[in-house]
């Protein structure tokens, strides 16, 4: 720990304004670290294009294009010159510019400072190159964090990591208070209505078009179901796709004569929109096609905020709503979504009580006690650095505090 002060971290991941899980998630963490620290801001370090890096908020004291790699080793060091004693690195293959995110291996090999790595995409059947690069990842970083029990035994069989390296620290949500969602249904504009809820953003992977396929057998049994769909297209699908996938769910809808009880909300929430629309939801869904999800963001939050959950079984939601803590249907059975959906309408003592156990095991998951997690783990492993490590940070701090102490520069090709 530095002497008569807190760890100071720098976080690498991509932030708001740009629109991606990871960014939200970095977001959250960031704020909590600070309100655990007593810091006026915690530093990021953003991956982004052009457009988002023109309005980063003002933590955002460096920049990265994604696709150009000399900023990747500016990066680096600039770090390295500064006076931050952890680098927290927010990982998905798909953030980083190069093959399979290998841009990121720049920095983190000419890094002088510990890292820590969130992992958010762990494969457990993976491509002989995406396996290689995870490994070289896991290797350049002195530890690394895992969301879910799963991602823990992945690690461990599939890529041969020692579990002393991997911390399990869940995902974060709000401080959420427990809810009856019919008052909040009525603010909505749905009075009446029974509400089913996906959030986040849209796209091919969240399986959305079997719920609405599974929705004619819930509305013949229970006419005030409204499944609401909410969240804008993902930016890449629509960098690639267009709303093709979007426009295919709204044709959809029409076919099946859903009108009435299929919504879509076609825009970004912000917190406090999406605490409204959650809190009127009475079931929330996410009809993920793909076992290997290995973390959810919107999963976390709506069993974190005592929602009753059907999930298909992929990783994260065996792991979260274990011990009756939500319901299961099969992957890519719109039959089986409805059945189990049916079940929870229609037992209500059943869903209140699967909604009471999601909220208090949600209480462990708060952001409060997610970042005190980090901030230990940051003192691990500053901790463990070698003498001449802490040597050479303090070198460096005492060199260039001054000038970095109103957080202004924004040097090399990095810059805004």
């Amino acid at each position: 720990m530095p002497q008569g002060r807190s760890i100071n971290p720098i976080f690498i991941s991509t932030y708001p304004p740009m629109r991606c899980g990871i960014a939200t998630f970095t977001h959250a963490l960031v704020q909590a670290v600070g309100a655990q620290t007593g810091m006026d801001a915690i530093a990021v370090a953003a991956i982004g294009d052009e457009k988002s890096r023109r309005h980063f908020p003002p933590e955002v004291i460096r920049t990265c294009a994604r696709d150009n790699r000399s900023c990747y080793g500016e990066l680096a060091s600039f770090i390295n010159g500064a006076p931050y004693d952890v680098v927290c690195l927010q990982h998905e293959f798909g953030i980083f510019g190069g093959d399979e995110g290998s841009y990121i291996l720049d920095t983190l090999r000419a890094l002088h400072k510990p890292v820590v790595a969130t992992l958010h995409t762990i494969l457990a059947d993976p491509a002989p190159h995406y396996h290689r690069r995870m490994r070289e990842v896991i290797d350049a970083c002195n530890a690394v964090v895992v969301l879910t029990p799963h991602a823990t035994r992945i690690l461990a069989d599939v890529y041969d990591v020692k579990q002393e390296k991997i911390r399990l620290i869940p995902h974060g949500i709000p401080e959420v208070s427990f809810e009856d969602p019919e008052p909040f249904a009525r603010k909505i504009g749905a009075e009446g209505r029974l509400i089913i809820m996906t959030f986040g953003l849209i796209g091919p992977s969240k399986g959305i078009e079997e719920m609405i396929e599974a929705m004619p057998a819930v509305v013949q049994r229970h006419p005030e179901a409204l499944y609401m769909i909410v969240g804008e297209t993902h930016p890449a699908i629509v960098a690639s796709q267009g709303q093709a996938y979007r426009n295919a769910l709204i044709e959809k809808v029409a076919k099946l004569g859903l009108s009435n009880h299929v919504v879509f909300q076609n825009r970004f929430l912000s917190d406090s929109e999406l605490h409204r629309y959650l809190n009127a939801c009475t079931i929330y869904v996410t009809p993920y096609p793909n076992r290997d999800q290995i973390s959810s963001g919107t999963l976390t939050y709506a069993a974190g905020m005592g929602k009753a959950v059907v999930s298909t079984p992929y990783w994260h939601a065996q792991d979260l709503l274990a011990n009756g803590r939500g319901a299961f249907a099969e992957f890519r059975s719109p039959a089986s979504f409805a059945a189990a959906i049916n079940d929870l309408i229609e037992n209500t003592e059943k869903r209140e009580e699967m909604r009471r156990r999601a909220f208090q095991y949600g209480r462990r998951m708060r952001w409060s006690n997610v970042a005190r997690n980090y901030l230990e783990l940051f003192a691990e492993v500053y901790a463990e650095q070698s003498p001449m490590n802490v040597l050479m940070a303090s070198l460096h701090s005492s060199i260039i505090v001054g000038s970095l102490s109103d957080r202004a520069p924004r040097l090399g090709s990095g810059h805004h």
